[in-house]
């Protein structure tokens, strides 16, 4: 003991001596907390003698050492140096350190802590021999923004929840460091908000990537990629989270067991993406297909499903035609697979794309050896899937296979409800979905169909009505020992109540018969009115079964709000073409049409009956046999992908459901094979973009503003009822001129519904793909993805703008300061006069009324386009500015002479009987009227008059 402590004092000595020598040769000496880590650190290392780290000089001139003004080491840089030996413990008493690079040596024992270090902004400590990780290591590190631990062989350890108070953290590097333990969910949820590289590879992590990473906005690049060291890979699960991620920019993941399909990613600056031997399902996202960033893409030893890829020029994809472990349908890049094998892939999709039938659908025909699916004469017959534990829900696409007999989902764990189209399959026999959890109304099959439904305990469930006391219930609150006087009570009340029901029932009648008579005199006195009523409905019902197309073709008109469905007449399920091939129906009630006369009311599709052309496809002008005309929106052939169909499906879900007159209607519908088809009403103007930016180019008169109003206070009424007045909310998300058409009356509807969201009940926002138009996203919805009813404000505030000056949205012609006419709208509006030029030169001269009135939309217009989506306006509120510009009403006096000569002075018998006179007929017989002015004596004389109703004090 006294040897050591001798040893200990004399180095102190030796120290302190040192330190004193520094000082009388007149230059400044080392802190000496600083100068006795530095000391401890210079015995305990071994590094180049070159470097002059002796005791018999100031640490500060030591080579590769920084320190400050007050003699503290800032910075220890000895990278590459082949050093080696350990690191004090006491290392963290260096409080200035800013910088270490220890990085590429040979250091060996246990990572001192860093405890404290809060002036530490980076430290590079990679490819040593460090045996372990403190558990303190990361407290306090308030300023690190870079941590570099990676190839060390530090015994298994778990990141620390420390790390998550380290918010000024940038990069965070720790791959082959034998990590353990799962993904921290603060790695990726905003927690961290400067997180910009996260490199976890060649780890032992196990679990899922947390759904917490979708909230992350900063995060580029990820690698999580050879855990377990290529051995059996414990971290897997879905990556759905990180197609959330605003910022990617770079992806590895490749070499664990990652499930389930590549989702759309919203970023549009990812460059290297690495999926190679994973076991991902399901088709290639066209978001990634179309990626002009991309350069970089290995997706070899999947499950990979649909369309085998297609990527842009200069694209390294590592893939080729030889993988035999993907499962493309076709092995020539773009080319479109069997309509049934879509269908097939939308099951499979809304049950989360199972890896067992990844690996067992492959190839280009579903009746060669898929697992589930059997056929006859190459036409699939039996759905069977039992016992697969099946998760997710039935898809409707299923209504396309009209020639399936038996669908067998029986003890899986599929949740919501039926779809409607099954019921309407053609030669279904059996359906067998018992024990799952299914939900919902229960289709109504034929008696044909064998459907077997127990083991759902909240199948066919209604929701029970609200409890309430029964109608006649009497309810008496009393104790024993009072009960005669209850009935007292009781009976004095039913006398009581007798005199009052008198008089009220004698009041109630003479206010019944006056009410009835106004309503009379109203509808007469309206019916001479010159307001135009709301438009009628066209519906085009089908033929019926083994009738010709073109004498079967039904016409009903029906008022708008009227559901068509229930009324519908029994309609073929066979398609009438030269092929005989299956007429596939969706969920929209009885409103199929063939394709054989879509055939002949557009003259076999003809050039000269095309509307326009869309990324849907091309839209021809139809001539019914009546007259009527309609519009046929006919899908591309090469659209036919699960994207076009789903956009096709939810046109049609849409359009079933909602019913407006300012909605463009949907009158049927047409699936023959690779045939889809949506059939509308015919808008004879066609769309506001050709009226606002086109007008010269095709000989139209520019719009005036009275017309621009109008067609403004159309669409926020039509976008308004898609929000919150039809049964379901839901969300257009891509509202802008050339989806707004107009009618030979100039009066606008809404169109184009494929990219519809419905809109989350009790949440603040709904998470999916991104869609729509640029110029016309709201900011939050095309960094994020997340929509809710405010994205469509957003769009609805950018075409006022384009109604106020004529400019596009978009416009790549002007300055690039300018292109944007949002950002440049907001510039010109807050000056008054360069506003005024800003206005369309083609509105003529502005007087100072219609000056004030564009104000006030242009601020409408302002509010709808504010970045928080909490600040914009609900659609409502947008109707309520623009219908006093649009229509003002103001009360008028009515001549008695107007009405039939009625005096509204009158008594009501008289008024009765002045009326009956005009009419030519009577509702009360002469007893009848005898009884009224008897009943009418007993009340006080007041003539019918309004004005009293409606007196100071109703008023206040």
């Amino acid at each position: 003991m006294r040897t050591k402590n001798g040893a200990a004092l004399l180095r102190g000595l030796i120290f302190f001596s040192c330190m004193f020598s520094f000082h009388i040769s007149g230059q400044a000496a080392i802190d000496p907390t600083d100068g006795s880590v530095m000391v401890k650190m210079a015995q305990s290392l071994k590094v180049s003698s070159a470097w002059g780290w002796t005791t018999a000089t100031d640490p500060c001139k030591w080579q590769n050492i920084n320190c400050n003004n007050n003699n503290k080491v800032t910075n220890i840089n000895i990278k590459d140096g082949g050093v080696t030996g350990s690191l004090p413990a006491n290392f963290n008493d260096l409080s200035a350190l800013e910088s270490i690079s220890f990085q590429t040596n040979n250091i060996s024992g246990s990572l001192p802590t860093f405890k404290g270090l809060s002036n530490l902004q980076s430290a590079y400590l990679g490819n040593n021999l460090f045996s372990s990780v403190p558990a303190d290591f990361f407290s306090g590190l308030t300023n690190l923004q870079v941590i570099s631990i990676d190839e060390n062989p530090f015994s298994p350890w778990s990141i620390p929840v420390e790390i998550k108070d380290l918010t000024s953290l940038q990069s965070f590097s720790a791959y082959n460091a034998n990590i353990i333990g799962e993904i921290p969910a603060f790695l990726g949820d905003g927690t961290l908000p400067s997180l910009q590289t996260l490199r976890l590879s060649y780890n032992n992590l196990s679990g899922e990537i947390p759904t917490s990473f979708n909230g992350s906005t900063s995060l580029q690049v990820l690698m999580l990629n050879n855990q377990n060291d290529g051995a059996v890979s414990n971290l897997g699960g879905n990556i759905e989270a990180l197609g959330s991620l605003t910022q990617l920019t770079q992806l590895w993941i490749h070499v664990n067991k990652f499930t389930g399909p590549i989702p759309e990613f919203v970023s549009t600056s990812l460059f290297d993406l690495q999926f190679r031997d994973n076991e991902f399902t399901g088709p290639i996202p066209d978001s990634l297909l179309s990626l002009s960033s991309l350069k970089n893409i290995s997706l070899k030893n999947n499950a990979l499903q649909g369309t085998y890829p297609s990527f842009k020029d200069g694209v390294h994809a590592d893939i080729n035609s030889s993988d035999t472990t993907n499962s493309f349908c076709l092995s020539s890049p773009g080319a479109a697979c069997d309509s049934r094998i879509n269908v097939l892939l939308s099951f499979a999709g809304a049950v989360g794309y199972p890896y067992e039938f990844a690996t067992s659908w492959k190839g280009n025909d579903p009746c060669v050896s898929w697992q589930g699916v059997s056929c006859a004469n190459n036409n699939i017959t039996v759905l069977n899937f039992p016992g697969k534990q099946l998760t997710g829900s039935i898809s409707p696409a299923l209504s396309y296979l009209t020639s399936v007999e038996s669908i067998i989902l029986n003890n899986n764990e599929l949740t919501g409800s039926i779809p409607e189209g099954l019921a309407r399959l053609p030669n279904l026999k059996k359906l067998d979905v018992t024990n799952n959890s299914l939900s919902g109304t229960i289709p109504l099959f034929p008696s044909t169909v064998q459907f077997l439904k127990d083991g759902n305990p909240k199948l066919g469930i209604s929701s029970p009505p609200d409890s309430g006391s029964p109608d006649g219930a009497n309810v008496t609150k009393g104790t024993a020992g009072n009960g005669t006087d209850t009935v007292s009570q009781g009976s004095k009340s039913k006398s009581n109540l007798g005199l009052i029901a008198g008089a009220v029932v004698g009041v109630v009648a003479a206010i019944c018969i006056i009410g009835t008579i106004c309503w009379f005199v109203m509808k007469r006195c309206r019916q001479g009115s010159n307001r135009v009523q709301s438009p009628n409905t066209v519906v085009i019902h089908p033929p019926r079964t083994g009738s010709s197309d073109r004498e079967l073709l039904k016409i009903t008109i029906a008022p708008n709000g009227t559901s068509t469905a229930a009324g519908s007449e029994v309609h073929s399920r066979t398609s009438s073409g030269p092929s005989g091939s299956d007429l596939h129906v969706v969920e929209a009630g009885s409103m199929v049409i063939s394709i054989q006369v879509l055939r002949d009311v557009t003259d076999n599709f003809s050039e000269n009956n095309v509307l326009g052309r869309g990324g849907f496809g091309v839209v021809y002008k139809g001539e019914l046999h009546d007259g009527t005309k309609i519009a046929v929106k006919r899908m591309e052939g090469g659209v036919v992908s699960s994207k076009g169909l789903n956009e096709f499906q939810a046109e049609i879900a849409v359009l079933t459901k909602v019913r407006h007159r300012h909605l463009v209607a949907l009158l049927g519908y047409c699936v023959d094979g690779n045939e889809k088809l949506l059939v509308y009403e015919y808008m004879p103007q066609g769309p506001l973009s050709q009226h606002l930016f086109d007008w010269a180019q095709t000989g139209l008169p520019p719009l005036d503003w009275k017309q621009r109003l109008t067609i403004a206070l159309d669409v926020a009424r039509g976008v308004e009822y898609l929000h919150s007045l039809a049964q379901k909310s839901f969300i257009h998300r891509d509202l802008k001129p050339s989806n707004i058409l107009l009618g030979d009356d100039m009066r606008a509807k809404v169109s184009d519904f494929g990219l519809v969201k419905l809109a989350p009940e009790g949440k603040y926002s709904v998470e999916t793909k991104l869609a729509g138009t640029f110029g016309y996203l709201a900011p939050e919805y095309a960094v994020t993805g997340r929509v809710t009813t405010k994205v469509d404000v957003f769009s609805f505030g950018v075409v006022l703008m384009e109604l106020i000056t004529g400019r596009r949205a978009l416009d790549e012609t002007q300055p690039e300061e300018s292109m944007h006419l949002v950002t440049w709208f907001r510039r010109v509006y807050l000056s008054r006069d360069t506003f005024r030029k800003a206005i369309d030169p083609m509105l003529g001269e502005i007087t100072d009324d219609t000056f004030q009135n564009i104000c006030t939309v242009a601020e409408l217009a302002g509010h709808c386009t504010v970045r928080e989506p909490s600040q914009r306006p609900d659609m409502g509120h947008a109707v309520n500015v623009l219908s006093p510009l649009v229509e003002q009403w103001k009360p008028i006096d009515i001549d008695g002479d107007d009405c039939y000569g009625i005096d509204l002075d009158m008594t009501l018998p008289q008024a009765l009987r002045k009326w009956q006179a005009f009419e030519g007929s009577s509702i009360m017989d002469d007893d009848s009227l005898r009884s009224l002015d008897n009943t009418m004596a007993s009340i006080p004389n007041k003539p019918m008059g309004f004005a009293e109703s409606f007196t100071s004090a109703d008023c206040r």
